[in-house]
């Protein structure tokens, strides 16, 4: 049976952005090859200038399956990774996945069902962070408390609704092609940014608990600080880039930067009532963990304040400290949302 001629199993390509991923390429790779789906697949690898055994382990990746193929990204961003991805793959709906990501067996199937019951033009499910190790075990326990990243649905779990972003995301082609791909000034968020312009031009993003992405967090304090660091730096951008898309959620880690600095230089000139503030923080993330960490080593648990603070601060000085030159530079390639006249 040919999956293109075949509208319950269209065929379909898998898009990944890579750098630095020797730890969980292959076992990313194998994930999708291992799919539940009767259609049509292939794999391809966007590389980037890594520094470690990636390119090696995609080229026996290619070897080894002729669904897999790489094109280069010699810019390493990720934005440039997955236009470059798009553009050498050729089925009508395209799957995003990360070199650290683990589709469930039917994440696909499912996938495309929901695609065709909804209409939508993306649709995507949640980021279920899994650790092999104690610190990774604390982090992926942050990284699903809602006292780590609020009522976010992609890393909690929600009730399927449409969405204004998703993680990852399985699009239908036209609209990545009506909206000429990601924008490669987006070094991050560039997620948010193009389904702002797929939502701007009456395209449906939808939110189902049904897909599953198992992830890896960053393996050390410093990784995980730079990685948080970027994320507020870059939701800074779009509060800037798109007014009005801002919550309280969002400005709770740089107010807490901010309050927390405040208490401490008072603690020490004024008086050491104000240190008030960051005890107060350090009891409530302390607090916040015993939940979080049900279930986990001790070990795992001792360290997940240590995640949360580290995911709060990062983030809100990345949010502070995020230059409005780097948001002119955004705004100033702003792509208009594209309508076509059947929409």
């Amino acid at each position: 049976m040919n999956a293109n001629s075949d509208v319950r199993f269209p065929a379909v390509s898998v898009i990944m952005p890579v750098l630095d991923e020797e730890r969980h390429l292959r076992g990313a790779v194998e994930a999708i090859l291992a799919q539940e789906y009767d259609g049509e697949m292939e794999v391809v690898i966007a590389l980037g200038p890594s520094t470690d055994r990636t390119d090696k382990i995609a080229a026996q990746l290619v070897r080894d399956d002729l669904r897999v193929h790489t094109v280069p990204n010699p810019t390493g961003r990720t934005p440039a990774a997955l236009n470059a991805a798009i553009k050498a793959s050729r089925h009508p709906i395209v799957v995003r996945v990360d070199g650290h990501g683990m589709l469930s067996p039917n994440y696909i199937a499912t996938a495309v069902r929901l695609l065709e019951e909804t209409g939508a033009q993306n649709v995507g499910g949640i980021m279920h962070a899994e650790g092999e190790n104690a610190w990774e075990h604390a982090v992926a326990a942050a990284m699903t408390s809602k006292i780590g990243v609020g009522n976010a649905a992609f890393h909690t779990g929600g009730q399927a609704a449409p969405a204004e972003t998703v993680y990852l995301g399985v699009f239908r082609r036209e609209a990545l092609e009506q909206q000429g791909g990601y924008n490669e000034e987006f070094i991050r968020a560039q997620d948010w940014e193009l389904n702002f312009r797929i939502r701007e031009a009456g395209g449906l993003i939808w939110f189902s608990p049904e897909l599953r992405v198992s992830y890896r967090p960053r393996p050390n304090m410093k990784a995980l600080a730079k990685q948080y660091k970027d994320y507020g730096r870059w939701r800074h951008v779009v509060a800037r880039y798109h007014e009005g898309s801002i919550n309280l959620r969002y400005l709770a880690p740089p107010t807490a930067v901010c309050a927390i600095a405040a208490g401490i230089v008072a603690g020490a000139v004024v008086t050491p009532w104000a240190l008030v503030v960051p005890g107060g923080y350090l009891a409530a993330i302390a607090a916040g963990s015993l939940p979080a960490g049900k279930g986990l080593p001790l070990r795992a648990r001792l360290r997940i304040p240590v995640a949360l603070a580290t995911m709060h601060m990062s983030w809100g000085w990345g949010f502070l400290t995020s230059p409005r030159s780097l948001a002119k530079r955004v705004i100033a390639s702003r792509r208009p949302a594209v309508v076509t006249s059947s929409a």
